[in-house]
């Protein structure tokens, strides 16, 4: 642990190690009320555009987060797979049928959790370009304030008036499910569709910049795949190889952020009330008292524990989606194209390095 200046002059904890991570993710006194004197903010009036109850604490938070819990279990959730199985199959022909070579992100990884969100939540797959472009914007680091706001703005605008066709149209998706929560006065209008951006949001970026990763990460690591080639019809192997993928890419960059609400005496140290804490969780997953051999991707690895997905009441709401969209994807991918190579020199591949969420902004291949 040390202390770093931010953009604002401020001196926030940098914490690297995955236990120390581990207990102040899991620790009441590390708030993550990003409105929260001495928060370490990302950037000026970043605020909570698009993130909801992501940023705060409970009651508040617990109150919003358990009115869109029930779609996200394990038991909910797995009863997807043979919808999420029919999209990959779809997304698969689709660009098999294109010329080669083909961009994966664009043919491949961005459409599949884009239709999965869309169809889970209750928005139209067709405006995809739009909250695709919007949420480019409030995740690049480099957008202005002003750029952030007007496309959180824009984004906050579109879920408001699919909420209100809701009132007079309500289906089985999860808009419906929040308008009905409005109607019992749950909800606030502004509640709900602050929750609608999120789940947009986060349900298509994050997931596509993994299934483009690991595709490369495994693509780079031929030992690997051909391990996972050999026990596609493993299940236990393709989900322990997910969870590794989870822990050695870790696409969350720029740390968790949080800020004591009271002394918290952790690692030697005692970080003060009112200090920032930034918890960077890509060294905590690579940390070798937790993970012996960090930088070695190996899907046999026992990476379960891994803090990709946060941990303590914050952590991911969807990561069983992301689980099972994940599992789908690369088995589905890897088995229907045997013969599946980079189409380019892995130096020429456009990583995503100026956004929140790394990723590949485009990955070339051939079969």
């Amino acid at each position: 642990m040390r202390r770093v200046r931010l953009w604002d002059g401020s001196t926030p904890w940098l914490v690297t190690s995955y236990a120390e991570q581990r207990a102040l993710l899991g620790d009441p006194k590390a708030s993550a009320d990003s409105n929260g004197a001495g928060f370490p903010n990302f950037a000026k009036d970043f605020g909570t555009s698009g993130l909801s109850f992501v940023m705060m604490d409970d009651p508040e938070h617990n109150r919003l987060r358990r009115t869109v819990i029930s779609p996200f279990t394990v038991k909910r959730v797995e009863a997807m797979r043979p919808r999420v199985q029919q999209i990959v199959d779809e997304q698969l022909d689709r660009m098999l049928a294109l010329p080669k070579p083909v961009d994966l992100v664009e043919g491949f990884a961005l459409p599949v959790p884009s239709l999965v969100i869309c169809e889970l939540l209750g928005v139209p797959y067709d405006d995809h370009d739009f909250f695709q472009t919007e949420s480019r914007a409030i995740l690049h680091q480099e957008s202005t304030p002003e750029q952030r706001m007007a496309a959180a703005g824009a984004m906050f605008g579109y879920l408001s008036t699919l909420v209100d066709a809701r009132f007079d149209d309500p289906g089985d998706d999860m808009l419906s499910g929040l308008t009905g929560r409005i109607g019992a006065g749950e909800l606030t209008k502004e509640e709900a569709t602050e929750i609608g951006v999120l789940m947009l949001l986060a349900g298509h970026e994050t997931t596509a910049n993994m299934i483009a990763l690991g595709i490369l990460a495994l693509l780079e690591h031929p030992d690997q795949l051909a391990l996972l080639r050999e026990h596609l019809d493993d299940p236990k192997l393709l989900a322990s190889a997910v969870e590794e993928l989870l822990r050695y890419l870790t696409i969350a960059h720029g740390g968790r952020r949080r800020v004591a609400l009271e002394d918290i005496t952790i690692g030697g140290h005692t970080i003060r009330a009112g200090e920032g804490m930034i918890l960077v969780n890509e060294t905590g997953n690579r940390d070798p008292a937790a993970f012996p051999d960090p930088d070695r991707l190996d899907i046999q690895r026992d990476a379960r524990s891994h803090l990709s997905f946060g941990f303590g009441v914050h952590q991911c709401l969807g990561q069983p989606l992301a689980r099972l969209e994940l599992q789908v994807a690369y088995a589905s991918l890897f088995r229907r194209v045997p013969t599946l190579e980079l189409a380019t020199e892995f130096d020429r591949i456009p990583f995503k390095h100026d956004g929140f969420v790394y990723g590949l902004n485009e990955l070339p291949v051939t079969w």
